[in-house]
């Protein structure tokens, strides 16, 4: 009887650990697979690329930044012609699945880029809302926020 407890017990516990751990490596590999959607957005801005953002937006994206609200239509039109970036760099990610098909990111980037002929704000904090569609991770808001120190 106490040899049957103790597995019972032994089973119980070990199912509550894997079980767990699945969990958290699911919402690892969404957040792994996120940032790296993300820098490879960032890549394609700096490459004018604008198929990445025909391909990996919503069709309603908005993008917000200091210069007002985009359309995905108008991202995708500008980007192989409105900035020079020479560099970026992106750090301090953040990530919350709020539920099985929206997540959100948050991170600060460093950007040495000239957007419309002026010089842009070197360091800003992103703000990124991704959302499941079709089984695929597609960008829907994109808000970028100068910091001031």
């Amino acid at each position: 009887m106490k040899k049957t407890t103790l597995i019972l017990i032994l089973a119980i516990g070990l199912s509550t650990v894997v079980s767990g751990q699945t969990k958290t490596s699911k919402v690892d590999k969404v957040r792994e697979d996120i940032i790296a959607l993300e820098k490879s957005g960032w890549e394609a801005w700096k490459n004018k690329n604008a198929g990445w953002f025909q391909n990996n937006v919503t069709e309603d994206f908005m993008s917000i930044n200091s210069d007002g609200i985009s359309s995905k239509a108008e991202v995708v039109k500008s980007t192989p012609t409105d900035c020079d970036v020479k560099s970026f760099s992106l750090e301090n990610f953040k990530f919350v699945l709020l539920d099985k098909d929206v997540a959100l990111l948050t991170y600060t980037a460093k950007q040495d880029a000239l957007c419309g002929g002026k010089q842009i704000a070197p360091n800003v904090r992103s703000t990124v809302n991704y959302v499941r569609r079709g089984g695929r991770w597609l960008e829907a808001l994109y808000v970028e926020t100068p910091m001031t120190r």
